[in-house]
Formats: C-alpha cells, sequence, structure tokens
C-alpha cells in the first residue's frame, strides 16, 4: 500500500461539538424551558380569570357598566349568602335573605359587616353564584368584593350591591328551569407582612466572638 493509500484517522470527537459546549448548550436549553414554564405559570392566572369572567365558569359572576335596555315579565328569587373564614372576628350577614326580581331589573341589596374582635382587620371578599350556570347571566354594576376593607374594633359597615340577571336567561337552555341563583360572599382575612425584628447594637467595648 503506498503512502496515499495510508488511511488517515480523525481525532476522537472531531465533526462534533466538545463535551463542555454540550454541556452548555444542554444547560442553556433547561434553563430557556424553566423560563417558559414560570411565564406560562404567570400567564395562567389572569387568563384563568378572563375565562371565567367570559363564560360563567365555576359561578364566575360579570361586571356591567349600564343595565339591559329592556326588562322580562319573568321572575327570579336571588338569596343572598355570607361567611367568614375561621379565624377571622367578623360577624358578616345580608341585610335581606332573598328578593324576587324580574330579569333585566336592577336591584340594590346590602350586607352587614362588624368587627366583633379586640384589633383592627383587614379582609377581602371573595364572590360566587349557584347554580354556577347562572353565573354567566348575573352581572353586577357595584360591589365591595376584592376591595380590602379595614374594621376598627366594633366598627360596623353596610356594603352595598348592585346587580341584575340578564333577560337572555330565559333563552340559554343551560339555564332551563333556574327558578333561584344565590349569590355567597366569603371573607378572608389579609395576611400582614412580618415586621423586621429591631437588633441591639453591640455596647463600646464589646467585641464578637466566633468559635474556634
Amino acid at each position: 500500500m503506498s503512502a496515499s493509500e495510508t488511511p488517515r484517522r480523525e481525532p476522537a470527537g472531531a465533526g462534533s461539538p466538545s463535551t463542555p459546549r454540550r454541556h452548555g448548550l444542554v444547560a442553556a436549553g433547561c434553563l430557556a424551558f424553566v423560563a417558559v414554564m414560570v411565564g406560562a405559570a404567570y400567564a395562567s392566572v389572569p387568563l384563568y380569570q378572563l375565562f371565567c369572567q367570559v363564560t360563567g365558569f365555576g359561578g364566575t359572576t360579570q361586571v356591567a357598566a349600564s343595565a339591559p335596555a329592556t326588562t322580562s315579565d319573568r321572575e327570579i328569587e336571588i338569596r343572598f349568602d355570607a361567611n367568614v373564614a375561621p379565624g377571622l372576628p367578623w360577624r358578616f350577614l345580608p341585610e335581606q335573605r332573598a328578593v324576587t326580581v324580574k330579569l333585566g331589573e336592577t336591584k340594590l341589596a346590602y350586607y352587614k359587616v362588624e368587627n366583633i374582635g379586640a384589633k383592627p382587620v383587614t379582609a377581602t371578599a371573595s364572590y360566587n353564584v349557584t347554580p354556577a350556570q347562572a353565573g354567566y347571566h348575573f352581572a353586577k354594576m357595584q360591589c365591595f368584593c376584592f376591595t380590602d376593607q379595614t374594621l376598627q374594633p366594633g366598627e360596623v359597615l353596610d356594603m352595598p350591591v348592585v346587580f341584575f340577571v340578564d333577560p337572555a336567561l330565559a333563552d340559554d337552555p343551560d339555564a332551563t328551569g333556574v327558578k333561584t341563583i344565590t349569590l355567597s360572599y366569603t371573607f378572608f382575612a389579609k395576611a400582614k407582612l412580618a415586621e423586621p425584628v429591631a437588633v441591639a447594637p453591640p455596647k463600646p467595648g464589646e467585641e464578637s466572638k466566633s468559635p474556634l
């Protein structure tokens, strides 16, 4: 075999990225994947809330700036429910347990809350309606939900809710047979951030000692 016919051997790994470079590419890919997943997690919350508001999923009500132009002769009973989370020293009640309204009719109702504890407390109310399929047609024009409410010890507050039930409920096959809607609120205490602990400065002449 002549010299020109001697097979040439290429160094091991030739033609492919070196090991450190491959590790760097893998690490970059993992970081990019984590960043995408974190972004998706944060985006899913507002997207889920928007989905619930648009569809009424889970009894989520609608928000309206004005009442319908027409009303219907069909009537429906609205019941009011009030709850407080465990550990919240508040008394929370609807001022009337139920009211009958026509579809499209604007109605005003009041809830009353009282701080029966010994300290000021800040809390926020969440809400939903049942049956869930009625949420798409239940619209609120004024509400105290998702707004921080701070009550001093013994303070009493009347909170209004302005709402209507869309006349389109009468033509919704999913809401056939719905004669009663319950509007339910639950107050949750707002968590307080821990206050920083004051640390006294060392006295003159004192030296910190570290263990050997």
